[in-house]
């Protein structure tokens, strides 16, 4: 698209994010919830909607919504009612999900999300409310008909409905980011997205700039990866854009993407499923929450992501890069708390944590949990290099895959056994000095004449002498000392 037209218009985006809750049963009966039992299988009467079945309230979701509220710094709604959303769907049985409608659990609150330029923004929240998702339908499979599933009826959801906030695909995808990180955080969803258990549906509009109304909201979904929501959002604007240029005006729809053409079909329009005729639950007890609920879940919760962040930028001293790293995953995070309680220098804990711990992680398809390595082995593996006893190198290259093999063993008596500790005798380290000097007297002669940088050729020449254990910061100023003197 000609930037010239791109830039005459504003765009508006708003999400509205689904995450299944990770409760051992549905929201509203004992059925199992697990992803990937055989079709059919984890259902009873109640997710089936037969006849006079009732549905009981699963009061973990409830605790999982409140955690979620408080993080966003929502208002938690003391007093809530249950509503019927009618619609007819093949896997919906009942006809009807259970949800809330004039009073959603959370209301208000934001995500904070890091613009491109990396600057924060504040992504207001309108509503967080609690439903029960339906079943799945299958068209891939069968020709000719359609399959249905009803493992997925009647799970627990959270709904996440933003503001009109986002003004561009980057923003939408870094607060799609940050609510998966969050609700994995708090464990309470998984956030595969590729396994539905978080959705998300992206309404989109266009409108000059400066203009006194948004432009015509339209609704993308069937999108499962964040990646694939920036996608559909960028190219619902420039769709939108050509054809406002086009003079053509957009009537409110829902439209599908397609991964595979990077392009969104449309499937009805708005107009069609506005009026889900929402009336009271009559066979739910209103719901009743105290300050005193809020508190004890309140006290309970983990560090979040956000919190962590300030923490390692502002208190430890790192890198907004390192702290985005660190905090990218709950456990990954956990690791590096433990870790820091065991040594002061938290540069020398993040670099190991980034480097070779993750290195080996991605290398071996392993999580962190399955790392064999103790956070007190790290940090007396830094202990090591601060105090001058092996060089950072011989500590990777050499101490730490013994250490994979090798766990319990100490870091100390690896570099004993091994004969790696440095040596910081002046006397020995001048020794391999002038023997370095005497079997390289062309590059000596061109240092003398200004070729300064050969300072890290002879330190290489000295280093491969001495078997690595020379003490690199000593020898380097005794080098540069001594060869300034010939």
């Amino acid at each position: 698209m000609n930037p010239e037209v791109r830039a005459k218009y504003e765009v508006v985006i708003g999400l509205e994010v689904h995450a299944q809750m990770l409760t051992q049963t549905k929201a509203y009966s004992n059925d199992v919830n697990e992803f990937g039992a055989i079709p059919n299988t984890n259902i009873s009467v109640i997710s089936l909607g037969h006849p006079g079945t009732l549905p009981m309230m699963n009061k973990k979701t409830v605790e999982y919504a409140i955690k979620l509220g408080i993080a966003c710094g929502c208002d938690i709604a003391r007093e809530q009612y249950f509503a019927r959303k009618q619609y007819f769907y093949p896997d919906l049985p009942k006809g009807y999900q259970i949800t809330q409608d004039k009073t959603p659990i959370c209301t208000g609150g934001a995500i904070i999300i890091k613009t491109e330029d990396g600057n924060e923004k504040s992504i207001g929240l309108t509503r967080i409310h609690m439903e029960e998702d339906a079943g799945k339908s299958i068209h891939d499979v069968d020709i000719y008909d359609t399959l249905v599933d009803l493992n997925r009826a009647g799970v627990p959801l959270v709904e996440i409905v933003s503001e009109p906030d986002m003004r561009s695909s980057q923003e939408a995808y870094s607060y799609l980011t940050e609510i998966r990180k969050l609700v994995r955080y708090l464990d309470i969803c998984d956030g595969n997205m590729e396994e539905g258990s978080l959705r998300c549906d992206a309404n989109v509009s266009v409108n000059l700039i400066g203009a006194s109304e948004f432009g015509t909201k339209i609704e993308v979904k069937n999108m499962n990866s964040i990646r694939n929501v920036q996608r559909a959002i960028e190219y619902e604007i420039t769709r939108q854009i050509e054809e406002v240029e086009k003079g053509v005006i957009l009537t409110s729809e829902t439209r599908s993407y397609d991964a595979l053409k990077g392009t969104t079909i449309s499937m009805r329009t708005k107009e069609e499923a506005n009026d889900y005729r929402y009336f009271p639950e009559p066979d739910l007890q209103p719901l009743f929450v105290d300050q005193n609920q809020i508190d004890a879940i309140h006290a309970e919760m983990p560090a979040l992501p956000r919190d962590l962040f300030i923490k390692y930028t502002k208190e430890l001293g790192l890198s907004d890069y390192d702290a985005f790293i660190l905090t990218d995953t709950k456990a990954i995070a956990l690791y590096f708390e433990d870790l820091i309680l065991q040594t002061s220098n938290y540069k020398a804990a993040a670099n190991w944590v980034m480097g070779d711990i993750k290195s080996y992680l991605n290398q071996n398809g392993l999580e962190i949990g399955e790392f064999p390595i103790s956070t007190s082995q790290i940090a007396a593996l830094i202990a090591l290099i601060d105090g001058g006893k092996i060089s950072s190198t011989v500590a990777s290259q050499k101490i730490f895959p013994e250490l994979l093999m090798n766990p319990l063993k100490n870091p100390l008596s690896i570099a004993e056994e091994l004969n790696l500790i440095q040596d910081s005798n002046e006397d020995s380290i001048m020794n391999y000095i002038l023997e370095v000097i005497k079997q390289n007297p062309n590059e000596v002669e061109r240092y003398k004449n200004g070729e300064k940088q050969l300072t890290g050729f002879l330190m290489g020449q000295l280093m491969k002498l001495s078997k690595g254990k020379a003490d690199p910061k000593a020898s380097n100023q005794l080098m540069r000392d001594q060869l300034e003197k010939l």
